[in-house]
């Protein structure tokens, strides 16, 4: 009887945790788009323009001349706006679905070094956050493991594209970066009037034991690197096998994968620089909030910035409001190379990541700088440009289509495509709209 109850609850729950979008097969038949204005990003805006898709990449963009061999499907876009789909460097899909309920969280592993935590395995691809996502114009995103309150070496992330069957499908780079969130290093008593010296003075040697315990266990990686090049029969350990491609292979060498290290204050900043120097990595810096301070060492060592949201406080009382909406726009005018992301830990909001953009528009950032920062920026740093962040030949046609500016709330977006093919624009949102529009009146 008990058995005859559960089953149908324990399916209507699996039901309810999966998005209902069915992903499209490969596409089969080549696409021409005419009748469109299109935003390469990486060139001029062509009106009036034609792209032709065929097994999933764009061959060719053009103007209405564009010619159409035999057995393409024409669609016409009566001068709807197209645009390469935006990429989100810093989030949780697919990790995180529901903060507030521990179990469909797994984005964090306990302990403080977890180098050998891999994103891409535990991507949940029916996440019902993937399709709403999509809806906002994001169609790519980097999946980032989190420390958690005490952690230092998080794991590595990978690059999805938001649609398909599997995480397998999905993966455009399975391993991206080693993600490592640096301890907060300023510590200002007054914003802890009810601790005293003696808890302010523990808390400060537990910041410094936490960065000995960082900078040992990259001594003990470098020395793992050492023994298994020297000797391939030495025992392989999971945790520094994973960060040997995040360290120069010689003196002098650029490692093979970049350490994306989270920091925001300058303190944290400053000691970043410092980390990445002393241990010869690739760095990137994620969060960034107080980069602008440090812009010319930034450029000099052409370290980029992830810029980790825009919507929120700044980091110091005596900051202007406008701290950090005008970050964007000063870390462009000192040649840093930037993106702008969302703050990571809330997936829900990834579909905002356009506003964020928007905001920065609005404080200084010029309209092409403000596009480029949430498409080709984003894959440039990302090491993805080949294939995403601008419609160009060669490249995968993920793009959607809009019937304006897609930085404007006013937007609609209409169409999307990935790898040619059109996915349906649904999702839990779209079904919770449709259900009330049909409530019957008083």
């Amino acid at each position: 009887m008990k058995a005859a109850l559960i089953a149908p609850l324990l399916a209507a729950a699996l039901t309810a945790q999966a998005t209902p979008n069915t992903p499209p097969p490969p596409q089969r038949e080549p696409l021409l788009l005419r009748n469109a204005t299109l935003h390469p990003v990486s060139g001029p805006v062509i009106a009036n323009g034609s792209l032709r898709i065929e097994a999933g990449k764009v061959r060719a963009i053009g103007g209405a001349e564009l010619a159409a061999p035999p057995g393409t499907k024409v669609v016409d876009l009566g001068g709807r706006h197209v645009y390469p789909g935006m990429v989100a460097a810093n989030t949780s899909l697919g990790l995180a679905e529901i903060r507030a309920v521990n179990a469909s969280n797994d984005s964090t592993e306990t302990g403080p070094l977890n180098p050998n935590a891999r994103a891409l395995v535990a991507f949940n691809a029916d996440s019902e956050l993937l399709p709403v996502t999509r809806a906002g114009g994001v169609l790519a995103a980097l999946s980032v493991p989190e420390a958690g309150r005490t952690g230092l070496i998080a794991g590595t992330s990978a690059l999805l594209q938001l649609e398909g069957w599997n995480w397998q499908d999905m993966a455009l780079r399975p391993e991206v970066a080693l993600h490592i969130a640096v301890p907060r290093l300023r510590l200002n008593s007054a914003l802890f009037p009810t601790q005293t010296e003696a808890r302010l003075a523990e808390i400060r040697r537990s910041t410094e034991a936490r960065l000995k315990l960082l900078d040992e266990a990259f001594d003990s990686a470098k020395a793992y690197a050492l023994a298994r090049a020297a000797d391939p029969a030495t025992p392989i350990d999971t945790r520094w096998e994973a960060m040997r491609p995040v360290l120069p292979a010689a003196p002098g060498a650029v490692p093979e994968r970049a350490v994306f290290m989270h920091a925001d204050d300058l303190a944290q900043i400053r000691f970043a620089l410092d980390f990445a120097a002393r241990h010869g990595l690739k760095l990137v810096i994620v969060g960034g909030a107080d980069s602008w301070r440090v812009a010319d060492t930034l450029r000099e060592r052409n370290v980029p910035v992830i810029i980790g949201g825009l919507l929120r406080l700044p980091m110091r009382r005596d900051d202007p409001p406008d701290a950090l909406f005008t970050l964007p726009a000063q870390l462009a005018a000192a040649g840093v190379r930037y993106c702008i992301a969302d703050g990571g830990r809330d997936a829900t909001n990834e579909r905002n990541l356009p506003f964020e953009a928007a905001h920065a528009r609005a404080f200084g950032l010029s309209d092409d700088e403000a596009l480029k920062a949430v498409t080709l920026y984003p894959a440039q740093i990302l090491g993805i440009a080949d294939q995403l962040g601008s419609l160009e030949v060669g490249k995968l046609a993920n793009l959607f289509v809009s019937d304006g500016d897609p930085l404007e709330p006013s937007t609609r977006i209409e169409r999307v495509f990935i790898q040619g093919r059109e996915i349906e624009l649904s999702d839990r949102q779209t079904a919770l709209r449709d259900k009330y529009l049909k409530r019957p009146g008083p």
